[in-house]
Parts: C-alpha cells; structure tokens; sequence
C-alpha cells in the first residue's frame, strides 16, 4: 500500500467532510436523546462508505471512457465556479 496516497486521500476527503452539511446533519441526530450514539455512529458511517463506494465505481467507469486530464480540468473549473458563486452570494 502506497501510504503516501493513502494519506492524501485521506486527508483530502477528512478536510473536505468537516463542517459539511453531512456531519452537521450527523451532530443533529446525536443530540437526540431517543438514539443512541453508537447508532447514529454506525449509520453515518454505512451512509458515507455508501456513497464513497459509488463515488470510486463512477469514477472508475468514467476514467474508462474519458482522459483523466480532462476530468481533472472539469473538476477544477467546476470547484472555480463554485467557490465563485460562494464569494457572490456572500456579499
């Protein structure tokens, strides 16, 4: 295993979870006193690996289909326009 990526990876998507309206939504339920916090633990967490899952099975086949430099410049154009729009809406 190239620990290396692994940490990348896992750095990356750990970042980009924090503070989202997936873990917002987790710490709303954990406040319920009905469930228990292992329950919503085991939850969140079948729900993320889940989604994960089709996330790299999409992946997968689209870096089949299409040149994963042209994926790479989609995605960065798309994160532009995004993180735009958020600065727009902001002010």
């Amino acid at each position: 295993m190239d620990w290396k990526v692994f940490l990348t990876i896992f750095g990356t998507v750990f970042l980009a979870e924090l503070g989202d309206k997936t873990q917002l939504a987790t710490v709303l339920f954990a406040t319920r006193e009905s469930l228990h916090p292992i329950m919503v633990f085991v939850a969140a967490s079948a729900a993320l690996l889940a989604t994960t899952a089709i996330g790299v099975a999409a992946g997968s086949f689209i870096a089949a289909q299409v040149d994963t430099r042209v994926l790479a410049y989609i995605a960065g154009v798309g994160f532009i326009i995004i993180g735009a729009w958020t600065i727009y809406n902001a002010s």
